[in-house]
């Protein structure tokens, strides 16, 4: 069944309003950085990265996510397109990816509501016997490095 678009909203709404009420004061996302450029983007519109993270917990931890926010949130969700365009399996294979959850509300400046969650995204690639759990801020910048384990596409 579609929801009309104003059911829709109301439901986001309420959502988002039930998050903030259920919220931290204190973000527990340790990698923000407001400083942080965009990465460069390659003539196919995906993320130009350079680097491999050494960090164990980068991308797999949610305190430590892969943080895209360099957009507003409305039109955010392009850099995960981006993102996962620029990185590669270990041996360059092509990526796949799929949301499954969204979870972990956290305190933001950037975003009307006053929160917002990170997005869980299952990573796989030909050869991978299980598939990577990666989590994703579309609110907040932070430096954009494939995780440990990934190779990079734009070398």
């Amino acid at each position: 069944m579609k929801l009309p678009v104003h059911m829709k909203k109301l439901l986001l709404l309420t959502t988002l309003t039930a998050m903030v009420a259920c919220t931290s004061t204190k973000n527990s996302i340790q990698n923000i950085d407001d400083k942080a450029i965009m990465p460069a983007l390659a003539k196919d519109k995906t993320f130009i990265i350079t680097e491999i993270s050494d960090d164990k917990n980068y991308g797999y931890d949610q305190n430590y996510p892969i943080n895209l926010g360099f957009l507003p949130f409305q039109s955010a969700e392009i850099n995960v397109k981006r993102f996962f365009g620029g990185i590669t399996g270990p041996d360059g294979q092509k990526v796949s990816y799929t949301k499954v959850d969204a979870c972990c509300p956290f305190p933001t400046k950037r975003y009307d509501m006053g929160a917002g969650l990170l997005d869980i995204y299952e990573v796989t690639w030909e050869g991978l016997a299980e598939p990577k759990i990666l989590y994703i801020n579309l609110y907040e910048k932070g430096k954009v490095m494939a995780p440990k384990g990934f190779g990079l596409k734009n070398k």
